[in-house]
């Protein structure tokens, strides 16, 4: 009976192995050594013990000639959680958290300063090992050593249902001190945005990159968000008919076959020296992809809630940029939902579209940055960093990210920091008529023509059709005229996806002008939803 007494004795070892486990106090992920906590704010903190656990948590810092303490204790609930609020707290580093239950965690290396969200799509993911011209993105991430610069990664994963927490692994799920090791496998755009705040407030600062390749707006929304715009409501009736009709044998046969398909179209495009394919994902419970309304929301989002945060940065709208029109409501409505989860007016920062050669219409990209533009028109605190000058028509992820985080972080400071200083370049104020010539003004003056006269305007008469216009500086005036047009009635300004040549209206202060128009034509992009039929999806 050897073996019965053996099997006995693995049972209760293997049982009090389980509950040493269950006994243990776990902090989210998103507590962890190096981290950084936000400043000004109370700082909740979270995670999982065992139901009726007592816990107690304590943030202490002990600087040269000052000293910290601030603690506050729990009862985890009948589900295991536990939460509690702790003051807000000083900037600094130093700090350490204690997280006590019936074991205790020391969290080392912790760091008070401004957290900031990074957020959106491929063009925010891109890493600086993608900047590969010039070896531009190996050389920042060889300077990048900063040890109140700290990062965080998301793992990417659309979820049918908002999510606790988010998976750890090497590189996700933990906050990481930023070196050449860690930078070179980051968003460029955060680390860039990250970098000059960091300078500029000299305090620590933490990065949350949660970003998603080739994904819409309305996956990064709630549910909730979408249900208070009745023209959004039909994404959510298409997320439950997904949810109704998921048969996950057929779902897997599907994936099946389209894998199939693309090992087919990889080898080819490798062969001809074309872009790569993407890999087909396969769908989750409800038919949830990366872009199905709320998925990534939910898997990428909700984890974050309730972190104290200062704002977020935002880069995204490829996706959308055949539903333009729409996305003036959808772009509003996001910033709404995440302000409402977070509960405080979010200062929430977005990069306007780069130049690229974009759909068929040759202006759908034009309409998407007017519907982004629109955002910080329609709310408080939304700011936009225009990128007219650093685009490649051939390239939806273009290469100079770095004066994409510079514009935005130009932006956070001066309406999240309330810094004055010149943060965007000259944008449409006024048009009058003056015999064949419309006379524009601007606000954000200095105006600047980077080259010998300017381009990009075009310019019509009561026709309303648009010709290529001649356009002089006069002193604070732009006086936009053709041939072609007797009477002006309307002026557009890079209202092109890519415009050639180059636009190249600036201010003195190198900020390039934002494109507009003057007229209400209705938008090529501007149709009814379909209820039940997922949007033709773009790459970035």
């Amino acid at each position: 009976m050897r073996w019965l007494k053996t099997f006995i004795l693995a049972a209760l070892a293997s049982g009090s192995a389980t509950n040493a486990a269950r006994a243990d106090v776990v902090p989210n992920p998103l507590f962890s050594d190096n981290m950084v906590l936000q400043r000004g704010s109370a700082l909740p903190i979270w995670g999982k013990a065992d139901p009726g656990e007592q816990i107690q948590v304590t943030l202490e810092r002990k600087a040269p000639g000052e000293a910290a303490v601030a603690a506050s204790g729990t009862t985890a609930d009948k589900d295991g959680n536990w939460k509690v609020t702790l003051p807000e707290q000083k900037a600094g580093d130093g700090y350490s958290l204690t997280i006590k239950g019936k074991n205790a965690i020391d969290l080392k290396n912790v760091a008070v300063g401004d957290v900031w969200i990074c957020s959106g799509q491929s063009n925010m993911q891109w890493t600086l090992s993608a900047l590969t011209k010039d070896e531009q993105g190996k050389k920042a991430a060889a300077a990048a050593t900063n040890p109140n610069l700290r990062l965080f990664s998301v793992q990417r994963r659309p979820m049918p249902e908002p999510q606790a927490t988010v998976p750890v692994t090497a590189n996700e799920g933990k906050w990481l001190p930023c070196t050449p090791e860690t930078a070179i496998n980051f968003s460029a755009v955060g680390y860039f945005f990250g970098r000059d705040i960091q300078k500029d407030q000299n305090v620590p600062v933490g990065l949350i990159n949660t970003s998603y390749g080739g994904t819409p707006a309305e996956a990064w929304t709630s549910k909730e968000g979408l249900l208070k715009e009745k023209d959004l409501v039909y994404y959510v009736d298409r997320v439950e008919l997904g949810k109704k009709s998921y048969d996950a044998d057929k779902v897997k046969a599907a994936h099946e076959v389209a894998i199939e398909k693309w090992k087919k179209d990889l080898s080819a495009a490798k062969a001809a020296s074309k872009p790569l394919p993407r890999q087909p994902q396969m769908p989750g419970p409800g038919n949830i992809t990366a872009g199905s309304p709320t998925g990534l929301y939910n898997g990428m989002i909700a984890p974050l809630l309730p972190f104290a945060v200062k704002g977020a940065i935002w880069y995204q709208g490829e996706s959308n940029a055949g539903r333009a029109a729409e996305y003036r409501k959808l772009m509003p409505a996001l910033i709404k939902d995440w302000r409402e989860k977070w509960g405080s007016e979010l200062p929430f920062f977005m990069v306007q579209l780069a130049p690229f050669k974009g759909g068929a219409s040759g202006v759908d990209y034009a309409e998407l940055r007017d519907a982004q533009l629109h955002s910080t028109q329609a709310l408080p605190k939304v700011g936009i960093a225009i990128i007219t000058d650093v685009g490649d028509e051939t390239d939806i992820h273009p290469q100079r990210k770095e004066p994409v985080g510079q514009r935005l972080a130009l932006s956070a400071r001066a309406i999240a920091y309330g810094q004055k200083l010149d943060y965007e370049g000259p944008e449409f104020k006024a048009m009058k008529v003056e015999g064949d010539k419309a006379m524009l003004s601007f606000e954000n003056g200095g105006l600047v023509c980077k080259g010998d006269s300017l381009a990009g305007f075009q310019i019509a008469g009561e026709d309303k059709v648009f010709h290529p216009a001649t356009a002089e500086m006069k002193g604070a005036t732009v006086v936009v005229s053709s041939d072609k047009v007797s009477k002006p009635w309307a002026v557009r300004y890079g209202w092109v996806n890519f415009a050639k040549p180059e636009l190249n209206f600036f201010n003195k202060a190198g900020l390039p002008a934002v494109p507009f128009r003057t007229d209400d034509l209705p938008l090529t992009t501007a149709q009814p939803p379909a209820a039940a039929v997922a949007p033709k999806k773009k790459a970035g």
